[in-house]
């Protein structure tokens, strides 16, 4: 499946310490028109956080435009995945929520 940028999904995530994939909402960050020639997707997780937290976590405040039922937190924690492992697209990230997400990359790329 391609989504678009900013789009939220469900894929089996990956995870460095396990030999697991575990199924789980994620904020798309790479553009359609990269995700179409590349066959594959750029993801970072998203998370409710509950035992950890990290300074670069960024909350999710609308909820509801990005189809997530409890308060989460995107986590820097990236992937790139196959396009054939994005299960389902769940809705977008709203406008706040993108410039928040722009803001944190930007540091994080500094």
């Amino acid at each position: 499946m391609i989504c678009d940028r900013y789009d939220t999904a469900v894929v089996p995530f990956p995870f460095a310490e396990q030999p697991v994939l575990k199924r789980r909402p994620v904020v798309i960050l790479s553009g359609r028109h990269f995700n179409e020639r590349n066959d594959a997707t750029v993801v970072a997780m998203i998370t409710t956080a509950k035992a950890t937290a990290w300074p670069s976590d960024i909350l999710i405040r609308d909820l509801q435009s990005a189809s997530l039922n409890a308060a989460c937190v995107i986590r820097w924690r990236l992937a790139t995945i196959p396009n054939e492992l994005v299960l389902r697209r769940l809705g977008s990230l709203s406008g706040l929520d993108r410039l928040a997400c722009e803001r944190e990359l930007a540091n994080i790329l500094l």
